[in-house]
């Protein structure tokens, strides 16, 4: 698949080169063509492109939104939302706020009774918004390994196909996927980054994922 990233930093970073060693054809979308890390990125890169987010959301089948969450819809508003009609966005967002983390909780700008996703969703209803990535740290996005077996990604979203999609990519990255169901669940899902963090901010302990176990 061709695949546009919307956002430079790490997250997208290592999703760009993952997806590149899966197969896929990369443009790796930033709002700086100068910057270091996304020269750096292309040299390591050669089979990759990178460009403006206008160009990423152009060349991607599906879209991947890794930006920090306060920047979520500015960035989109920077990739032109017109171009993002009918395709799948993938997205990593959480809606951590700019303050420091309370006795290690991060602070949310959202409540219990919306997410960050559904904002998004609402701002390019055309589009097939999956809500994936956001629970793990970046260095345990692809193949991730753990005594413990295969780690569980949550993802929710309102197009099934979109979904199975998505859960193809994951798979291929080496996880157990979970559908929790349509849009709403993101509630629930993007606090999982707040626990997810804690034990980092407590105790500097970063190597953990979640898994779901069943009866």
């Amino acid at each position: 698949m061709k695949i546009g990233i919307i956002g430079s930093g790490t997250v997208g970073q290592v999703l760009g080169t993952a997806l590149l060693k899966e197969g896929h054809e990369v443009m790796l979308g930033t709002r700086d063509l100068s910057k270091p890390e996304v020269i750096a990125w292309r040299v390591n890169n050669p089979t990759g492109s990178v460009g403006y987010f206008t160009e990423a959301s152009a060349f991607g089948e599906v879209i991947i939104l890794a930006v920090k969450g306060l920047k979520a819809i500015e960035a989109l508003e920077q990739s032109d939302m017109n171009q993002l009609a009918g395709k799948i966005l993938i997205d990593t967002t959480n809606p951590i706020d700019a303050s420091a983390p309370v006795n290690g909780v991060l602070p949310y700008f959202t409540n219990y009774n919306e997410s960050l996703m559904e904002r998004i969703q609402g701002r390019i209803p055309n589009a097939k918004v999956v809500k994936a990535f956001n629970s793990v740290g970046s260095m345990y996005m692809y193949k991730p390994k753990f005594p413990g077996g295969t780690p569980t990604m949550f993802i929710c979203g309102d197009d099934a196909g979109a979904k199975a999609t998505v859960t193809s990519i994951l798979t291929s990255f080496g996880w157990e996927t979970e559908d929790m169901g349509m849009s709403t669940s993101a509630r629930a899902i993007e606090p999982l980054c707040i626990l997810w963090c804690l034990p980092g901010f407590l105790n500097n302990q970063w190597g953990h994922a979640f898994k779901l176990l069943k009866a």
